[in-house]
């Protein structure tokens, strides 16, 4: 058994987009670390920005796709696409289907491991009997609702807390036709397509009961495999300004606002951000961006007029990135204001933050009730449009900041528990695989 255990490789395989590819690569980097060769497959733009992996043996596969006019390679990662392109990432991706399965044939992996967007990469695998297993970066609570919905139409969704606003519904509506996912009622692809198992970045200490239902729902295994927390690359002087402007205002009193790496505020909700900002009297640091090619003074005229005097050095002002996981981690942090993706509310519970949910798409209305039902987030307010207003964003950040001892206690003590599962969840999470790859060899 451990001469098999030994050779046992398995081949990742992520969406092309910052939010999945780091915890793919966290998760390669732990099971690297378990006795399993890892191969990781991307296109060269994102291989070129990953880390330095000379410390751990992770082979970088390229996966070149085609390259239409409008989407040359440097634009083969959301990071570098405009939105208005990113239909057609998806499609350059399943137009590479044929190079990929080569990939397959020719590495021959014991696993794949397969995201989202390309359920149609474990048919591949399946054709030449590699067992694969899909790894959710999104969490239990938005999965078990969106697969109840499609599975058991008309019936309620047993947990209340988990709920859609009705412009929240007309947006996924919109989004699952955009993706082109088709009928549904059978379940989601990428879970059917997984081998016994689904791994999920998560801890069951945030989602166990969700969790549960979802294996129930989808009839497979859902094992968390923990936070995966990416600690970012020091940035240099950019770092050492943020991290020293954050160190000298007083404990618990400065907000962090980020809306992830591919969520833009209209110009509206950039004007009202700003006022409630402004309105709150708190400290904070709010990380700015725009969809590539937007001019970079776009900043100043999307703020109200005179708004960075006014607010002086209670505020900073970020453009396009910032240390998310140091800044969180910082004690003089008290609350995060955030669209709620996955990762940013994973990684805010992991230093004991709690949130103000601002979200924006998908998953991440599902993401903010679960956290408000755990008691580490307060909403802001919305009508039914969608829209909020600055004294919305200003009243949520008070609620925040005035709950003192309150949200932060629960947000630690949620903290505390996960940091005790992370210590065994990757093992855990490798030992299911490492069967499945034992078993197709017997």
């Amino acid at each position: 058994m451990e001469a098999k255990e030994a050779s046992l490789s398995i081949l990742m395989f992520p969406w092309l987009a910052h939010g999945h590819v780091f915890p793919y690569l966290e998760l390669a980097n732990h099971l690297s670390n378990l006795n399993f060769t890892i191969f990781f497959c991307s296109t060269p733009i994102i291989l070129q920005s990953l880390p330095d992996h000379r410390d751990t043996p992770i082979t970088l596969v390229p996966l070149h796709l085609p390259s239409p006019p409008d989407l040359p390679p440097e634009l083969h990662t959301t990071k570098h696409a405009p939105p208005h392109l990113i239909p057609r990432l998806r499609e350059a991706l399943h137009a590479s289907q044929a190079a990929f399965s080569a990939i397959l044939a020719s590495l021959s992996p014991s696993m794949l491991i397969f995201d989202f967007f390309q359920p149609w990469a474990a048919d591949a695998a399946a054709a030449l009997n590699i067992p694969a297993v899909h790894f959710a970066t999104t969490g239990a609570a938005a999965y078990s609702f969106y697969y109840h919905n499609f599975t058991r139409k008309g019936s309620p969704f047993p947990h209340d807390a988990m709920y859609l606003r009705r412009h929240e519904w007309a947006a996924l509506r919109a989004t699952t036709s955009n993706l082109k996912m088709g009928n549904l009622e059978s379940g989601i692809p990428h879970f059917n397509r997984s081998r016994d198992v689904v791994l999920m970045k998560t801890a069951r200490a945030v989602e166990g009961k969700y969790m549960d239902y979802l294996s129930q729902l989808c009839n497979k295994k859902i094992v968390a495999v923990g936070p995966l927390i990416t600690t970012a690359a020091d940035n240099g002087g950019h770092d050492s300004d943020i991290m020293n402007w954050l160190s000298k205002k007083e404990r618990f009193s400065t907000i962090f606002v980020s809306f992830g790496s591919e969520n833009y505020l209209s110009k509206n909700q950039m004007e009202e951000m700003a006022k409630g900002l402004e309105a709150s009297n708190a400290n904070f640091i709010w990380v700015v961006r725009f969809p590539r090619g937007e001019r970079e003074e776009e900043t100043e005229e999307a703020l109200p007029l005179g708004f960075a005097e006014r607010v002086g050095e209670r505020g900073k002002i970020v453009e396009g990135w910032a240390p998310q996981t140091k800044i969180l981690a910082h004690e003089n942090v008290c609350g995060f204001i955030s669209h709620c993706g996955m990762s940013s509310m994973i990684e805010s519970l992991y230093f004991g933050v709690p949130v103000i949910g601002v979200p924006i798409k998908l998953d991440q209305p599902l993401n903010s009730r679960l956290l408000t039902e755990a008691g580490v987030c307060v909403e802001v307010a919305r009508d039914e449009n969608g829209d909020f207003r600055g004294d919305d964003v200003a009243a949520a950040i008070r609620r925040v900041v005035e709950s003192g001892e309150g949200m932060r206690a629960g947000a630690a003590e949620i903290r505390e528990a996960m940091r005790t599962e992370e210590a065994c969840a990757v093992s855990e999470a490798a030992e299911h695989l490492r069967r499945i790859c034992v078993e197709r060899m017997i």
